[in-house]
């Protein structure tokens, strides 16, 4: 089981060369997903940073695209962020200072499904010892 961070939705979408190696292992990792090949989970909060992420890079009507797509991903299962998220996230926080709050509640939504791994190219999630994080490249 592996938890999927936004930025592995987000690079095949913002870069769009072949030739740029992240996107090219992230769109890997997609279809890996989606072909059943591995069990996929993320947070409900990812919904919200790849449609803003995407909005802002690419313009809005792209965002609401890609939004939509998120939420038809198949093989992907979506967590909650909900009370019960949120005080491990602040759990994280209190024990981690340099963690900052959407990186706790990333953190929270795997470990409230027991995953140990999140893919991830985002370094600052190397802090946290309850997780592994598996990087693209």
């Amino acid at each position: 089981m592996a938890y999927i961070d936004s930025n592995i939705f987000i690079y095949p979408v913002i870069y769009k060369s072949e030739t740029e190696e992240k996107a090219r292992k992230a769109k890997e990792i997609l279809l890996m997903i989606e072909h059943g090949e591995i069990p996929a989970y993320t947070s409900s909060l990812t919904w919200d940073e790849v449609v803003w992420v995407v909005s802002r890079t690419l313009g809005k009507e792209d965002g609401i695209q890609q939004g939509r797509k998120l939420l038809g991903f198949p093989n992907l299962e979506f967590i909650e962020v909900d009370k019960n998220v949120l005080s491990m996230a602040q759990t994280l926080l209190d024990r981690y200072d340099r963690l900052n709050p959407r990186d706790s509640i990333h953190i929270a939504s795997a470990l409230s499904k027991k995953i140990k791994q999140i893919i991830s190219d985002d370094k600052d999630f190397d802090i946290v010892k309850e997780i592994k994080r598996t990087p693209l490249l």
